[in-house]
């Protein structure tokens, strides 16, 4: 029989708390480049102000969700990294002493192009970057025109607040992801991401999808013993496709509710719909109680997990 235990108090005391403050910059696309990082210049400020050692951005934070269309005009945004948005993003994080996570359209050599994260150390180093390596090709999210498959492998990065498993967007929705991020020594599972509705959803598909993408995270948390935070966008973003008289080019609503979770899948902290700074404070020690009593990562049956190779099981 299956039993979860609480954690004695006096086993809690033995173990060290080590508390990060933490910030989730949920912000709309304000139409550039130039103004979109005047505005994160100036959240990162506020977030460290207010005792943010860890700050998140959103996934493409530099403009609008280009990919619902395809056009080759759009490969104009992107940039080398390092570059003039990593150069940028190098001095805030060594103004306010921050470590901070931002997301890039990379352009690493003619025709080769990646979404790419990028965590800059407190002094303004750039302490590693994650590429994302499931991309999708969905209506409104034409993301296999833009962005090559990652090829860093699911490697955390470590800083001076943790070891940071950086995942991207599309990859929110793969345990395997979460998980090999885990089994690398990952003290926190981090998700830059840009989702939301097509407009003409019913209220009840809504729920659906926005509850199917939370209780996602949730499981990455539970079946992990990790701290997750997942920064979203917000706002309506008309698609480029409906100047062309494309049918069902109605944009897309992002719906924020960013969010920090414990290593139990518990809310820490939980945004709603509007541009907002959502701090929270992780306790970093409950990861070592949390997988004491829930052991996951000690029964699993390698031996038994071949088949997870296979495309599909015929």
């Amino acid at each position: 029989m299956d039993t979860m235990y609480a954690v004695p108090a006096a086993a809690r005391q033995s173990m060290t708390q080590r508390t990060l403050p933490v910030a989730l910059v949920q912000e709309r696309n304000h139409g550039t480049a130039e103004v979109n990082l005047a505005i994160i210049e100036a959240r990162v400020a506020e977030a460290a102000g207010r005792g943010a050692r860890l700050v998140l951005l959103q996934e493409l934070h530099n403009g609008a969700y280009f990919c619902q269309h395809e056009s080759v005009a759009e490969f104009d945004l992107a940039e080398p990294i390092p570059g003039p948005s990593t150069q940028r993003l190098s001095a805030l994080a060594q103004r306010h002493g921050v470590v901070l996570v931002g997301s890039l359209f990379e352009r690493r050599a003619a025709g080769l192009y990646h979404n790419t994260a990028v965590v800059f150390e407190a002094d303004g180093t750039i302490a590693g970057t994650y590429r994302k390596m499931h991309i999708p090709d969905d209506p409104g999210y034409h993301e296999k025109f833009y962005f090559t498959p990652g090829d860093l492998g699911f490697r955390p990065i470590d800083t001076s607040v943790g070891r940071l498993g950086l995942l991207v967007c599309w990859d929110q929705w793969y345990p395997e992801a979460a998980r090999l991020m885990a089994l690398a020594g990952a003290e926190l599972l981090l998700y830059p991401t840009a989702i939301g509705w097509e407009p003409g959803d019913d209220d009840a598909e809504k729920r659906r999808q926005r509850n199917a993408w939370i209780l996602s995270h949730r499981g990455h948390a539970v079946a992990n013993g990790l701290p997750v935070l997942s920064c979203n966008r917000v706002g309506h973003e008309p698609s480029p496709a409906a100047s062309k008289g494309h049918a069902g080019a109605a944009g897309i609503d992002f719906w924020g509710n960013s969010h920090v979770l414990g290593p139990q899948g518990e809310f820490v902290a939980e945004a709603g719909g509007d541009p907002e700074i959502l701090l929270a404070e992780i306790d970093l020690g409950r990861s070592e109680h949390v997988r004491r009593i829930w052991p996951f990562l000690r029964d699993r049956r390698i031996d038994a997990y071949g088949d997870l190779l296979r495309r599909y099981i015929d």
